[in-house]
């Protein structure tokens, strides 16, 4: 509900500080009073589209400060959520908006800088202004189907619904992607054949690589590597040979070491050790003698293999090393491709699952929005006799989309569709309806609607206009009742709706100071002020005493 409105240097306004409390308040005064000022003032707190020309004329910057309280569970504290904006439940909503003559403008919620955009989705929840030339609010079909959903209490079926509409799409996207992939590999799947059998052939095997290297490395060098042996070999065996020489002082040291005994033992164990390093050194000699004897066809097969594995390795853009790992490789994408199709088999069936879930969840939904269209078109029918649209109907016109096209909403639809005179062509009640017409369909509705499907605050600007007597009357009896469950401003010159409020401001147009500005004024009237503004909205321009006991009257039968 708003508690309270703070204009400054808007236009005609200068200094304008509001209280409103609940049920149905109206705005009167003359024509070019500001009461339009007014509006469009508040609407730009709301988020409305700044304009440099609304600054009052002089002023550096134009202010508007809009103050809420907040029901439990308001459709704003998840705005807020959305947009990490923290309120405490109970805590005021303090909607700033300031315009500078450049045509800059900022916005503030609690204080806090916000975008503009924000601020008007926020204050989309808060109020809804209706108007006769108004587009927003009930004239705007998009909100239609949401209406409905209100008035038939569907509310969490929509919302299951959309929930339901996302795992379809997601089911789908999930299938495609799969399919998507399973092409890939289906296409790759000659080529991983091919090149799994080649590597099968080959059977590269770990390390491989270096040690074909080291025993090609050792053929091309064997003959230089094998004298090199020999010679070696040579100096340690033979005639006159250190190892000759050795073993026959070691003969001689232990025929001497029976006479002498420990005195030449440790020489003979240290000359024991030297000669069996040496023929440890003589075998090792051997062996690499026997390892440089080879078949001159080996060198040019082991050349052959080596080339291969790295010809192969080049082609896969890999190392020799890895050559192993790419048949496991290719093997496990092959065996995924039969893996694959079967799970998307599953993936497809999960999705065609979940698409008959939606068409189902979908229909039942349509099915309770077409009965409660029903209901809300009746409801509708019943307030438009005391409205002067006897002749007029009203209904609901919805149409069900295939699956295919439907969306978290739903397959529906929805447009309030009416027709003005019997025998007349229906259409879209924004198109078919005129001025004055259009403004009392949605007083109806709004009256059918009340707390379901409507922002706490209503607005109605002028929506009396051109009409009078009883009409004008049903016209404040319905938003009287309106105000029962909502709060209601209403801007009006229709003397029976001013009767029927609970709460009346006056606004006109007063010098300032001695020259020729004008400001405009805002007056909280009580109860003789209510009954004398009344009775001038009855008589104009010279009020009678007729005008006041009609006035009275009125005011009576609106207590």
């Amino acid at each position: 509900m708003l508690t309270a409105l703070t204009i400054r240097d808007i236009v005609l306004i200068d200094r304008l500080d509001l209280e409103f409390g609940s049920g149905l308040s109206v705005m009167t005064g003359e024509t070019g009073a500001g009461k339009s000022i007014l509006l469009d003032a508040f609407a730009l707190a709301l988020g409305a589209r700044g304009d440099a020309g609304l600054v009052r004329s002089g002023a550096e910057l134009g202010q508007v400060t809009a103050v809420f309280e907040l029901a439990g569970g308001h459709p704003a504290y998840q705005v807020l959520a959305e947009s990490e904006i923290a309120i405490e439940p109970g805590e005021q909503l303090i909607l700033r908006r300031s315009q500078s003559p450049d045509g800059r403008t900022k916005a503030f919620l609690n204080d806090a800088p916000v975008s503009v955009q924000l601020l008007r989705r926020v204050g989309a929840t808060l109020v809804e202004i209706h108007g006769q030339h108004d587009d927003r609010a009930l004239t705007d079909t998009a909100t239609h189907r949401d209406l409905i959903d209100a008035y038939g209490g569907l509310g969490r079926e929509a919302a299951a619904l959309g929930s339901i509409h996302r795992a379809w799409r997601q089911a789908l996207e999930a299938a495609a992607e799969h399919e998507a992939h399973i092409a890939r590999v289906r296409d790759n799947a000659d080529y991983l054949t091919h090149a799994l059998e080649e590597l099968r052939t080959l059977d590269p095997q770990p390390d491989e690589e270096t040690a074909l290297a080291e025993r090609r490395t050792l053929m091309m060098h064997a003959e230089k590597i094998a004298d090199d042996l020999e010679e070696a070999r040579a100096a340690l065996s033979g005639e006159g040979t250190a190892d000759a020489r050795l073993n026959a002082a070691l003969r001689k040291l232990e025929r001497q070491g029976e006479t002498t005994g420990a005195v030449l033992s440790g020489v003979a164990e240290a000359i024991e050790r030297v000669l069996g390093e040496a023929n440890e050194a003589r075998a090792a000699i051997e062996a690499a003698l026997r390892q440089t004897t080879f078949e001159p066809s080996e060198l040019e097969e082991t050349e052959e293999r080596l080339f291969a594995l790295r010809a192969l390795a080049r082609k896969h853009k890999a190392q020799v090393a890895d050559l192993p790992n790419l048949v496991s490789k290719f093997q496990s994408e092959l065996d995924a491709l039969d893996a694959g199709e079967h799970r998307l088999v599953e993936l497809r069936r999960a999705a065609h699952d979940a698409r008959q879930a939606y068409v189902e969840a979908a229909e039942a939904l349509s099915e309770k929005r077409r009965e409660g269209a029903k209901a809300l078109d009746a409801a509708v029918m019943v307030e438009l006799a005391p409205l002067k649209l006897e002749g007029a109907e009203f209904f609901t016109s919805i149409e069900t989309s295939p699956a295919e096209e439907g969306g978290p909403s739903g397959l529906d639809r929805v447009a309030f569709w009416v027709r003005t005179n019997p025998g007349t062509a229906p259409g879209p009640l924004m198109k078919v309806a005129s001025g004055g017409e259009l403004s009392r369909f949605i007083l109806a509705l709004k009256v059918v609607l009340a707390a379901r499907g409507s922002a706490p605050t209503l607005i109605f600007d002028e929506i009396d206009t051109a009409i009078g007597g009883a009409t004008a009357a049903a016209m404040g009896e319905r938003l009287a009742r309106l105000a029962h469950d909502l709060q209601v401003l209403a801007v009006t010159h229709a003397p029976q709706v001013a009767a029927q409020a609970s709460g009346h401001l006056r606004i006109s147009k007063q010098p300032l100071g001695d020259d020729d500005a004008v400001v405009t004024r805002v007056a909280v009237l009580g109860s003789d002020q209510r009954r004398e503004e009344i009775a001038r909205m009855l008589a104009g321009q010279t009020v009678t005493d007729e005008a006041r006991a009609a006035a009275e009257r009125l005011m009576e039968r609106s207590a």
